[in-house]
C-alpha cells in the first residue's frame, strides 16, 4: 500500500511513539490484575509522580474530553460555575461534557482573542454577581498551550493562581499538550503545574506520542475523593488499565515525552519561519509551541488544499497546522513550498 503524504491538520494524526509502543509490548506479556489492579498502572502513577516531584493522586482516561470534564466535575456542584477563555477546549468543543457530568455546572466565558485568561478577567466574572440567583464562582481552568499556541508563563500562572486563592476559587489546568508548554518554557513541569498553583492537572498523552490516554494529576489530594467511582460510572474504568498507563512509564522514562514535543515545536517554528517573507500571508499569533496560524486571503487558502493539504480554519478564520512528535521535516518544507506557491499564484492573479 502507497504511503499518503504526511498531513498536518491535526497532532491526532500521528501514530504511537517507539517508546510508547515498546512499553505496551511489554505490559502484553502474559496477564494482569484487571482495573489498574497491576503492576503497570502503579508504575505509570509513580512516574508521574516523580516527574512533578510529589505525592499527587493520578487516575488514568481514554481522552481529554473525559478527563478534562471529569476533573471539573470533581470541582463544582450543579450550582457552581467555571470560568474559562471562549476559546477554551471545554468551551468551544466538549459537545457540553463539563455541564454534563458535573450536573449543571455553568461555564462563564470571558472574551479573549487569543485564548489566555488574565487575573482581571477572572476578577471581573467572578465578581460580577454574588447573589443566590447567579451560578456561584468555583473553578478556573486555562489551557496550557491555548488553543491558539500559546504559552503561559510562570508569572502568568502564578498571577492567575493568586488571583484564585483571593476569591476562593480552584485551578484547573487543561494540559492537552502540557509536554510542548514545558518543551517551549524549558522549565520543570512542578514550575507551571503545582508550583505555581494549579490544583488539577489533566496532562495529555494523545497527541504526544501515545494511543490514548490522558493522566488526570490532582495535585491537591482532597479534590481526588471519590474520583475513582465517577470514572467508572463515566465509563473511564479500562477492564485493560494497564494499556493506559504503561505508556507513561515509557515516555517520562525515556525522555521521550519532552523530546517529542521539543520536535513538534521546532517543526511549527520551520514552517514559520519558511513562510515568514509571504507578503500575503501573516500569522494569526506567535508561534510558541507545536501549532501555526496562517491567515490568506481565500484564494490562497483554497488554493493549499487543491494542493493537496488538509487543515482546518475554526479559530481566526485562517489555516491552523499542527506538528507532532512523527512530524517529518522535509514534508514540513514541502508544505511552506506549497503555501508559498499558492500565496504567489494569487499575487500574479491580482492586476497591476
Amino acid at each position: 500500500m502507497t504511503q499518503p503524504r504526511q498531513q498536518f491538520a491535526s497532532d491526532n494524526y500521528a501514530g504511537i511513539c517507539p517508546e510508547a509502543m515498546a512499553a505496551i509490548a511489554q505490559a502484553n506479556s502474559g496477564s494482569a490484575p484487571a482495573y489498574g489492579e497491576d503492576v503497570w498502572t502503579l508504575a505509570g502513577a509513580n512516574a508521574l509522580r516523580e516527574l512533578f516531584g510529589t505525592n499527587c493522586d493520578v487516575y488514568f482516561a481514554f481522552n481529554g474530553t473525559a478527563a478534562n470534564s471529569l476533573a471539573l466535575a470533581a470541582l463544582c456542584q450543579s450550582y457552581h460555575s467555571v470560568i474559562c477563555s471562549g476559546l477554551a477546549h471545554v468551551e468551544t468543543d466538549e459537545c457540553g461534557a463539563p455541564e454534563f457530568f458535573s450536573n449543571g455546572s455553568k461555564l462563564m466565558v470571558a472574551e479573549s482573542p487569543d485564548g489566555k485568561l488574565t487575573p482581571e478577567a477572572v476578577r471581573d466574572l467572578a465578581t460580577s454577581r454574588s447573589d443566590i440567583h447567579f451560578p456561584k464562582p468555583r473553578v478556573v481552568t486555562i489551557t496550557q498551550p491555548t488553543e491558539s499556541g500559546l504559552v503561559y508563563s510562570v508569572a502568568e500562572i502564578e498571577a492567575l493562581s493568586a488571583i484564585c486563592r483571593e476569591l476562593g476559587l480552584k485551578l484547573h489546568m487543561d494540559g492537552a499538550r502540557f509536554a510542548h508548554a514545558c518543551a517551549a518554557l524549558q522549565c520543570d513541569p512542578a514550575d507551571i503545574s503545582w508550583r505555581a498553583g494549579v490544583d488539577v492537572l489533566c496532562f495529555g498523552g494523545t497527541k504526544n506520542g501515545m494511543a490514548v490516554s490522558e493522566a488526570v494529576v490532582f495535585f491537591d489530594r482532597d479534590l481526588a475523593q471519590d474520583f475513582d467511582y465517577r470514572c467508572k460510572q463515566a465509563g473511564q474504568l479500562a477492564s485493560k488499565m494497564r494499556f493506559l498507563a504503561a505508556p507513561w512509564s515509557g515516555v517520562l522514562e525515556s525522555g521521550a515525552w519532552l523530546s517529542n514535543a521539543a520536535h513538534g515545536n521546532r517543526c511549527a517554528q520551520r514552517l514559520a519561519h519558511a513562510i515568514a517573507d509571504c507578503t500575503d500571508l501573516h500569522l494569526i499569533f506567535p508561534v510558541e509551541s507545536n501549532a501555526v496560524f496562517v491567515s490568506a486571503p481565500q484564494p490562497v487558502l483554497d488554493g493549499i488544499r487543491e494542493r493537496g493539504w488538509r487543515f482546518y480554519t475554526f479559530i481566526g478564520n485562517g489555516a491552523r497546522f499542527m506538528f507532532a512528535w512523527d512530524a517529518d521535516p522535509q514534508q514540513v518544507d514541502l508544505l511552506a513550498a506549497d503555501i508559498r506557491a499558492a500565496a504567489c499564484q494569487q499575487g500574479e492573479a491580482i492586476p497591476a
